[in-house]
């Protein structure tokens, strides 16, 4: 992709190469790719993502404003259809692209996987400043790409488009957007003023680089790449030793003849009553011991390394039942500590996420007329509770305040419901919708 794009626009990806590196070496681990001397069936890379998504999304819930208008709120639905989808593609690759696509009278919102798209300016905080992505049509046995290049401006985003007919590994030549049914409305240049940054929300993971030290994302496991490696070697050698741990049976080389697909075997003959002595008889059946335990041991100690890498509770990847070192209710506390700071980062990475994909809606709504309003909404996101967080105990406190009259219950209402409660008008809704008639405060 970064050939194409370097022929159609003159631009290539910034990346570096010890980074394209690593990008190809999570996406590996993650799907199973097998590499020599290494069993890819455990999945850690993809246990990890998968049991950090699910805790991210346990108790997830947004919404806005009721006066938001029905762009917004169809939108959200959309945005929350591919949360988990984009949450994880990000976890994998380090960042994931959400691209707002215009469906009837809202937007629908794509995720891109960081291998689907090359960064072609970034500025020093890693924020896109321009990219690349490339999508693949087929008509009549014909394959065409269709590149397109983002690059953001003070006042708005210029968006390049351009289809080529590809001649096998090559890019083709140059043919024009009515060529496609399905890029028919496409223009080569396309100015939208006001729509910020590349048009697209950005998911990062809040993790230094820890690659090559640049302003790009890195894999919320990329910590722990070389103890995964580690374990997939572990892994072959446990089940090399069970498949050393068969019985054999060891003959003299005489003994043996071939057979019609050339197997060297024993002949039916040789099976016949044996004598009561046993160091007469040609054939001795060998059972070697297993050395699992030693095997196991060093597995355990391998995904406690990597639970302690990657900041998950203990016992998550590893076996708490297993015998290990004694450990204090001090240790047993800091582990769940850091796991619920793990999920609060990733947690905030969606939230971000999703107010900038809001205000994508207001910008592209008001140029595409689906809506005449440019402010956008406050978005709502309730995460549940916690380790560090008890909403039960505060919800508590919040109703003792009110009893004892320093704290108005609208606030508490307000807090508990996630509602606004800057003006007094939000405060007469609440009053409203959730207190008896006649009540003051």
């Amino acid at each position: 992709m970064q050939t194409y794009l370097e022929q159609a626009f003159g631009k290539s990806d910034v990346t570096g190469p010890r980074m394209r590196a690593a990008l190809r070496e999570w996406l590996d681990l993650y799907y199973g790719t097998p590499r020599h001397g290494e069993d890819p069936a455990p999945r850690l890379a993809a246990l990890i993502v998968g049991k950090l998504c699910r805790t991210v999304f346990a108790e997830y819930d947004a919404r806005l404003a009721p006066t938001a208008g029905p762009l917004w709120q169809d939108s959200l639905r959309t945005l929350n259809a591919v949360a988990k989808t984009a949450v994880q593609y990000a976890l994998i690759g380090g960042e994931c692209l959400l691209k707002p696509v215009p469906t009837g009278r809202t937007l629908d919102f794509v995720p891109i996987r960081r291998d689907c798209y090359a960064p072609l300016a970034r500025d020093a905080h890693g924020n896109l400043l321009a990219v690349g992505t490339m999508e693949t049509h087929t008509r009549n046995g014909t394959r065409y790409a269709l590149l397109e290049r983002r690059v953001a401006g003070a006042d708005g985003l210029t968006i390049e488009t351009r289809l080529f007919e590809l001649n096998g590994q090559a890019l083709g030549r140059c043919v024009p957007l009515s060529t496609l049914e399905a890029c028919a409305d496409l223009v080569p240049q396309l100015f939208l003023p006001g729509v910020p940054g590349v048009g697209l929300a950005v998911l990062r993971t809040p993790l230094a680089n820890c690659v090559d030290g640049s302003a790009d994302a890195v894999s919320v496991y990329a910590p722990a790449v070389g103890l995964l490696h580690a374990l997939a070697r572990c892994e072959e050698q446990l089940n090399t030793e069970f498949a050393n741990g068969a019985s054999r049976v060891f003959a003299s080389e005489d003994l043996l003849r071939p057979d019609a697909q050339g197997r060297r075997t024993l002949r039916d003959d040789l099976f016949v009553g044996l004598p009561d002595d046993p160091a007469n008889i040609g054939v001795t059946v060998y059972s070697p011991a297993l050395r699992e335990q030693s095997y196991l041991a060093r597995k355990q100690d391998l995904l406690r390394g990597c639970e302690s890498l990657l900041g998950l509770r203990r016992g998550i990847l590893s076996e708490t039942e297993a015998e290990a070192e004694p450990r204090t209710a001090t240790e047993v506390a800091a582990t769940a500590v850091d796991y619920d700071l793990t999920i609060r980062d990733l947690q905030a990475m969606w939230a971000d996420a999703a107010r900038q994909a809001m205000t994508l809606c207001g910008a592209l709504g008001t140029l595409y007329g689906l809506t005449d309003r440019a402010d956008t909404p406050a978005l709502t996101i309730d995460w549940g509770d916690g380790v560090l967080y008890d909403r039960a105990r505060v919800w508590a406190e919040q109703r003792d305040l009110v009893d004892a009259g320093l704290l108005r219950p609208e606030l508490a209402l307000a807090w508990y419901y996630g509602l606004p409660h800057e003006t007094e008008a939000d405060l007469r809704r609440i009053r409203s919708q959730f207190m008896p008639k006649g009540e003051t405060t």
